[in-house]
């Protein structure tokens, strides 16, 4: 099970590094969410799980509302995008497997892609729908790490995740005026 959530929340970050369109943000926000929460439940943090879902399907269903229309996967330019979305798979699970010790591999590399994939989506975006979906997306990824073992922060962690990534999606896009 938590083999499948950590490749679950590879692929969901994978699509907001590549996605342009909000249904491609919303999906990879959903994905990103559900293995979380997946994760979470199966660490037995049951109430986490539920605070996670919660959260992030909030923050799903609200990028919905804005940002370029349609799903905007593989645009032109989204190559190194692709590429980046690969090599931090490869290097999370080499981490995650190899370089650190103890039970809980999926979880670290479930933990190491989120983080990394949005994270790398925030410093190379345009629209301001993408930046706040990479936002919402890395505080539930700093959310989860604070809340599943072995840190175990537990419930709160989760609750602040999201309601800052429900928060964060709920933030109006704001446009540069001037040159």
């Amino acid at each position: 099970m938590t083999a499948v959530a950590a490749f679950v929340a590879w692929i969901g970050g994978a699509v907001i590094l590549v996605a342009d369109g909000r249904r491609g943000l919303a999906l990879g926000l959903g994905l990103v969410t559900a293995a979380i929460a997946g994760l979470a439940f199966a660490a037995g943090q049951h109430a986490a799980a539920i605070a996670v879902l919660a959260g992030g399907a909030a923050a799903a269903a609200l990028r919905l509302r804005s940002g370029p229309p349609g799903w905007g996967l593989t645009q032109p330019g989204s190559t190194p995008r692709i590429i980046l979305a690969i090599v931090i798979g490869i290097l999370a699970l080499y981490f995650a497997t190899s370089l650190s010790t103890g039970d809980g591999s999926p979880l670290r590399f479930a933990w190491l892609v989120v983080i990394a994939l949005s994270a790398a989506r925030l410093l190379d975006c345009e629209e301001p729908a993408t930046a706040l979906t990479a936002a919402a997306t890395l505080a539930l990824g700093i959310g989860a790490v604070a809340s599943l073992p072995p840190a175990a922060a537990g419930l709160a962690a989760a609750i602040v995740a999201g309601l800052v990534a429900a928060g964060i999606s709920a933030l109006p896009e704001v446009r540069p005026h001037g040159a």
